[in-house]
């Protein structure tokens, strides 16, 4: 596996500030600090900020848990970010996803299997990747299966995790211990 390009920061080299950020997210690494954290420590400001928005994406959006799931893997798979789609594999585990479900976003929209709703969040997560907007005619069926606030929250977290997996492969963040890789998971 590669070094990447920004290491992650170790605990001792965590100034006050990265330690305040830092020391409440060891809960979601089981007790160690995930490395997409302890890479971003090395801008605590900027992580500060990101951690509002992507708090709101990931535990406070409108959109039922597994479409936002959904619409993660799939621009994780598109943007072949292993680190993006190892944790968000193991997240849409948590949720009750299955993993001949999860291997089958790979696959996209028209795959067997996927309810009119959830071909359109993949749908629309592909327009947002190919087009940077989702065309017309998604649009219209997506509103005829989620609220406005919905579909928002649908394309802020496909632009979220689309801006996460730039930094992630840009700076070479290392998937942490235990996580899946593409091909154990498709």
């Amino acid at each position: 596996m590669p070094e990447p390009r920004v290491a992650p920061l170790t605990e001792d080299e965590w100034n006050d500030d990265v330690r305040a950020l830092l020391g409440p997210l060891r809960d979601m690494g089981g007790g160690r600090v995930l490395n997409i954290f302890a890479t971003l420590a090395h801008h605590p400001d900027l992580m500060r900020r990101w951690l509002v928005f992507g708090n709101h994406v990931l535990g406070k959006s409108t959109l039922p848990p597994r479409e936002r799931e959904m619409a993660i893997l799939r621009i994780g798979w598109h943007c072949r970010s292993a680190y993006e789609w190892g944790q968000h594999v193991l997240i849409a585990r948590g949720i009750g996803m299955t993993d001949s479900e999860i291997a089958r976003i790979a696959e996209g929209p028209d795959a067997d299997g996927w309810t009119a709703a959830e071909a359109l969040v993949l749908r629309a997560t592909d327009e947002l990747h190919a087009d940077a907007r989702i065309g017309d005619e998604t649009w219209a069926a997506l509103n005829d299966h989620f609220s406005t606030q919905q579909v928002m929250d649908l394309v802020f977290a496909v632009g979220q995790y689309n801006l996460v997996s730039m930094a992630l492969n840009t700076f070479g963040v290392v998937p942490d211990p235990g996580v899946p890789s593409f091909e154990e998971s498709t």
